[in-house]
């Protein structure tokens, strides 16, 4: 495995694509990026941690976001936790975190 990208503990590459390293807040007000925590990113979403909802609604705000198709969109680890993995299949580490960079910048 690659190392993260200098400043993002939150990402890695793997074979296949990017890991992302989340921290999800279910029942949110709105759906956003909220930060940084420990070496996790923070993602509020809006949707209940009830039938995998909040699950759903982490791959469809993560593939939005990433501008990429929500099939290469993968729960790794962490279905009924707050603490999830997520690989991003197809894109790199340095890729993703040109993306996310100005999102958590306006925080």
């Amino acid at each position: 495995m690659t190392p993260a990208p200098a400043g993002s503990p939150y990402l890695r590459d793997s074979a296949e694509g990017v890991v992302l390293t989340l921290k999800v807040i279910p029942r949110s007000s709105i759906t956003a990026l909220a930060g940084i925590q420990a070496e996790a990113l923070k993602l509020k979403v809006t949707a209940p941690p009830v039938d995998s909802a909040a699950n759903a609604e982490v791959i469809r705000f993560l593939a939005e976001i990433l501008d990429v198709p929500r099939g290469t969109v993968q729960l790794l680890r962490g279905a009924t936790s707050r603490h999830k993995q997520v690989r991003v299949v197809g894109l790199s580490a340095s890729r993703a975190l040109q993306r996310l960079k100005p999102l958590l910048q306006s925080d």
